[in-house]
């Protein structure tokens, strides 16, 4: 395994930033970083036999947008976090991967997920009632279950069990199958946490010894079913990462603003950020 890398395709609340009909200064803002697509990402390296590969964290609305902007060419499966639909209505874009590839394209999720994308996306999993032949996506499903890792192309995935609000949906930690193999710059160990209110106490022990976390944090007043920046701020200093990435992120966190008053392994993530970062970036940090 090598040339690994963690893209943030998104970085915004369901909303996306700017938010439609609002003119706040983070709205208007010109500082590229305060244009939040919404939240979702991309593992991308090369495995062990020199194939390209690359995994989609989530299938946001925009993710057409997200991969035109990251040249993103394939898709060798899909980890799904929960079935809201700003994690979710992107999955239709998929379909041109499979034409490009040639293939069909794995995805995983808990069993209420695969239920409610079964529901959303019948025209997919029951192509065969279509009224006429259409082209749609590919796609082969699997249920995983908390804390049993999944093996894709020499890359470990563990999903991890988190509450948004009263709803338990997963979390993803990922580790090379051989760390030895990942090479000295890999963000893995790597936790991807969004939608976050609490952390389940079963899954403390799996955030342990962590090279980069990605967290929720979506504004600075209290939320039902996120952090608040408080919030993701103590959570990551108990997780104690090497550095910690903030997303899903409001149209309230002013990027410049909010990111100069972070302790010095934090920063505010943004749309097409790359962990590791490799030569010059859009700033931040």
């Amino acid at each position: 395994m090598r040339d690994v890398e963690c893209i943030v395709l998104g970085s915004g609340t369901s909303a996306g930033v700017p938010a439609i009909g609002c003119t706040c200064s983070v709205c208007r803002s010109d500082d590229p970083r305060d244009t939040r697509t919404r939240t979702s990402a991309a593992i991308r390296f090369t495995d062990a036999q020199g194939h390209p590969r690359l995994i989609l964290i989530d299938a946001s609305p925009d993710l057409r947008q997200q991969a035109l902007r990251e040249d993103l060419v394939r898709c060798d499966a899909i980890v799904f976090t929960h079935h809201h639909v700003d994690h979710l209505f992107g999955l239709d874009e998929v379909r041109r991967f499979n034409a490009v590839m040639k293939a069909p394209i794995d995805i995983y999720a808990e069993e209420r997920t695969l239920t409610n994308i079964h529901r959303v996306y019948p025209h997919i999993f029951e192509a065969e009632k279509n009224t006429n032949p259409s082209f749609v996506a590919t796609l082969l499903p699997h249920q995983v279950d908390c804390f049993k890792p999944v093996v894709l192309h020499g890359l470990r995935i563990t999903p991890l069990r988190f509450l948004h609000g009263r709803l338990p949906i997963l979390g993803y930690r990922f580790d090379a199958e051989d760390p030895d193999e990942a090479g000295p710059d890999s963000p893995f160990p790597l936790a991807w946490c969004t939608d976050v209110s609490a952390v389940a106490p079963e899954t403390w022990p799996h955030l342990t010894g962590l090279k980069t976390l990605f967290l929720d944090l979506l504004r600075h007043r209290s939320h039902p079913t996120h952090m608040t920046l408080d919030e993701a701020v103590a959570t990551a200093g108990e997780i104690g990462a090497s550095q910690t990435w903030f997303i899903h992120m409001a149209h309230e966190i002013s990027h410049a603003e909010v990111d100069a008053r972070l302790p010095a392994s934090m920063s505010l993530a943004w749309d097409g950020l790359r962990v590791p970062q490799r030569g010059s970036t859009t700033g931040g940090g």
